[in-house]
């Protein structure tokens, strides 16, 4: 059984680099950023969001860190 030889390719070619270029449509950017603000107002501003009850988690939260933060200096 014999084995095919590789045949080298264009020296000219060899010398670019080889990439791949990958293009996403508009809103496979847009929709994923824009899905990520509305959450990130909703946990920041709790008011908004009619399904909490009681006192806010999150707020507690991000409160604390930012008191961890502001003590270190």
């Amino acid at each position: 059984m014999s084995v095919r030889a590789h045949t080298r390719r264009d020296p000219a070619k060899q010398a670019e680099p080889t990439a791949v270029e990958i293009q996403l449509p508009w809103w496979a950017i847009a929709l994923p950023a824009i899905a990520f603000a509305a959450l990130l107002l909703l946990i920041l501003n709790p008011v908004d969001a009619h399904a909490a009850s009681g006192e806010p988690v999150v707020t507690h939260l991000f409160e604390r860190v930012k008191a961890v933060l502001a003590s270190l200096q």
